[in-house]
């Protein structure tokens, strides 16, 4: 499925067409606890009948899948692409701002669902000083973890061949906050697209959406990017809290040496993770945000803000 556009979906055939379905009335039926039963990335059979009119009738199996809470309070997941080889967050330190704690929310959960994720850091014409300073410090701390790191500049086009060959032959996911330029990234790989650009509110230094909903895009040397609109926050989904640290690297790096083993890392005595952060290996930002998955938990909740 290459296309949702909210009722129908578009499905990309093996014999080249792209055809219009809706869903069969019997997935909604099915014990499933997410907002959107067929998602991006999704193989799928369909049924023309004869007034022409396509139905989606099964979802073949999922090699992986990443999935957010889809609302505030909400108990439902939101699937946002399935089938995925990588992903790629697109951050900005300024114009809008990234915070930490959404990073570390989308790689907690790619981690769950065991998919590989790029930092993209865009707009790096414009960070200068301060901005410069925070960027450095970012790409050090998550490079320093084990998460690949790489600088754009997809106004100028600074950077982009280098991703480009990263993205041959493989279905990469595009996400990240609106404004941070993951459409003027599509338009620079894949011309023909013409992707609407938005801009920034200087008010709230906050993106406007632009993309309104989610589509499968072939490059033309080969794969697919996943477009998606962008994510004001993101809340984690299916998590136990003892399992949470499992998602952080550098904090599950420690924990085999925490003197209990069902350690939360907040208050036990011998715990590895907290002496870890009080030598300064591991960051504190990273603490404070495994903390606020583990707050969520606790509270059934998510606060969108992030």
């Amino acid at each position: 499925m290459i296309k949702n556009t909210g009722s129908w979906y578009t499905v990309h055939t093996d014999d080249g067409r792209d055809i219009e379905c809706k869903i069969k009335g019997n997935f909604r039926l099915r014990d499933i606890r997410s907002t959107n039963p067929v998602a991006i990335g999704d193989r799928v059979e369909i049924d023309i009948n004869n007034e022409g009119t396509a139905f989606i009738t099964e979802i073949e199996e999922r090699k992986n899948h990443i999935v957010r809470r889809a609302s505030n309070l909400s108990k439902q997941s939101h699937v946002i692409a399935a089938n995925i080889d990588q992903a790629l967050l697109i951050v900005t330190v300024n114009y809008p701002i990234t915070t930490t704690i959404f990073i570390d929310r989308f790689l907690a959960t790619a981690e769950a669902y065991r998919i590989a994720v790029k930092l993209v850091f865009n707009k790096i014409d414009r960070f200068h000083g301060a901005d410069k300073e925070a960027m450095d410090e970012l790409i050090a701390l998550y490079s320093g973890i084990g998460y690949p790191c790489s600088r754009l500049c997809a106004k100028s086009g600074e950077g982009m061949e280098e991703l480009r060959s990263e993205l041959k032959d493989k279905i990469t996911l595009l996400s990240g906050h609106s404004g941070v330029g993951k459409s003027t990234i599509i338009n620079r790989l894949i011309p023909d697209v013409n992707l609407k650009t938005g801009s920034i509110s200087e008010y709230h230094n906050k993106g406007v959406h632009t993309t309104t909903f989610s589509e499968m895009i072939p490059i033309p040397d080969g794969g697919y990017l996943i477009d998606t609109p962008g994510i004001k926050g993101f809340g984690t989904f299916e998590m136990e809290g003892a399992e949470i640290s499992h998602y952080f690297r550098d904090l599950f790096a420690f924990s085999s040496d925490c003197k209990f083993s069902d350690c939360s890392h907040r208050h036990e005595p011998g715990c590895a993770v907290l002496k870890a952060i009080g030598d300064r290996r591991i960051s504190l930002s990273r603490y404070k945000s495994y903390l606020s998955i583990m707050k969520d938990k606790e509270e059934s909740k998510y606060r969108e803000e992030y």
